[in-house]
């Protein structure tokens, strides 16, 4: 297929720089056999039953936005500096992460850069635009240094309206949030309230947690005309075998597994065999969805509205039909739903219809 196939037209006020108040008045549009409707977030349990598993992403992110100066020997021995910015992607070792760089093209390998009281040496310079930064220090006290000199790495979309501040720092993380590692929220999960998941659960729907930290490559753009060209970035994650087999159990029982958000359902397809059987999970993954995947193991999946031609609306448009989602973005713009990752959700139901069973 091609890049193409997937474009729509989007006006810049459909993209919402905060989030709604509370969190699950959020508008919700509601995709079902070709059909659509009109809800609200807190009527989520409306469309779930007793027997359900509800799958969220517990990955918490962090202050992954990182302002410093390029230092580098120029040729008759002084120092030059050029002002850097780095957006860290993938955690590779205790004290190693590869990142995004600003400007990128100049960054060398053997360039010092110091991030405040941070400081990192460039260590390889990839073709995919990543940078692997090797920093002084290691393990929790690096984590701590990227705590107190980074900030919060808001997407490109909103972060080109207005800058970053410390209401972020709790707007764009999930109540679902335990594991430090992501750059990007998943942001189906921003949705939610105690109270939202009080419901969900009083109607004999089990909860559970799946980690996938999300890298900055969720923001970058398709370039490939063809998809089959188009390579994408690998995110950490992990599913315990705990929850496999309680999820193994749900499915036998009858029960679907509803994913909050892509990034769940993205590490759930990676971690279910080809006949179904969620396996426990720990690594990388860089699983690319695309119309046509036979999907193994979500039947129900919640998101917010996705970027033209991203990965991400590929990823629904396989889940629940191309002409379907296209059919229901225009009625999102039309009736002013708000996108991307402060925006309104969406439910979809998957496509090819009853769950696959073990």
């Amino acid at each position: 297929m091609r890049t193409a196939d997937f474009d729509f037209d989007l006006p810049e006020e459909r993209i919402a720089l905060r989030p709604a108040e509370p969190r699950d008045s959020a508008r919700l549009l509601v995709v079902r056999d070709g059909a659509l409707q009109d809800r609200t977030i807190r009527d989520l349990p409306d469309f779930l039953r007793a027997g359900d598993a509800l799958v969220f992403n517990d990955t918490r992110v962090i202050p992954a936005r990182l302002s410093g100066v390029r230092h580098r020997t120029g040729p008759d021995g002084e120092t030059l500096t050029v002002p850097v910015e780095a957006t860290l992607h993938h955690r590779d070792a205790p004290d190693a992460w590869s990142a995004f760089m600003k400007p990128g093209k100049r960054i060398k390998p053997g360039d010092r850069i110091r991030f405040g009281d941070l400081e990192a040496s460039v260590a390889a310079k990839g073709e995919d635009g990543l940078v692997a930064l090797h920093f002084d220090l290691s393990g929790p006290t690096l984590d701590d240094a990227i705590r107190t000199v980074g900030v919060m790495p808001l997407p490109p979309y909103i972060a080109a309206k207005r800058p970053e501040d410390d209401r972020d720092r709790s707007d764009y993380q999930t109540v679902f949030a335990q594991h430090d590692g992501s750059v990007a929220a998943p942001t189906a999960g921003l949705h939610f309230t105690p109270a939202l998941l009080e419901a969900i659960r009083a109607r004999g729907v089990s909860t559970h947690a799946v980690t996938l930290h999300v890298g900055a490559g969720t923001f970058l753009p398709v370039k490939a005309d063809d998809l089959a060209d188009h390579r994408m970035h690998s995110e950490w994650g992990e599913v315990s075998a705990d929850t496999a087999a309680a999820l193994n159990a749900v499915r036998a029982s009858g029960g679907r597994i509803v994913c909050v958000g892509t990034t769940s359902l993205r590490l759930l397809e990676s971690a279910t065999t080809e006949d179904g059987v969620v396996q426990p999970f720990h690594g990388d993954t860089a699983i690319f969805i695309t119309p046509g995947y036979r999907f193994r193991a979500a039947d129900v999946l919640l998101t917010n509205f996705h970027l033209p031609k991203s990965t991400l609306f590929m990823l629904v448009s396989a889940f629940a039909g191309l002409d379907t989602m296209k059919a229901a973005y225009a009625h999102a713009v039309a009736t002013g739903y708000r996108f991307y990752s402060y925006g309104d959700g969406s439910l979809l139901f998957r496509a090819d219809g009853t769950p696959k069973r073990p």
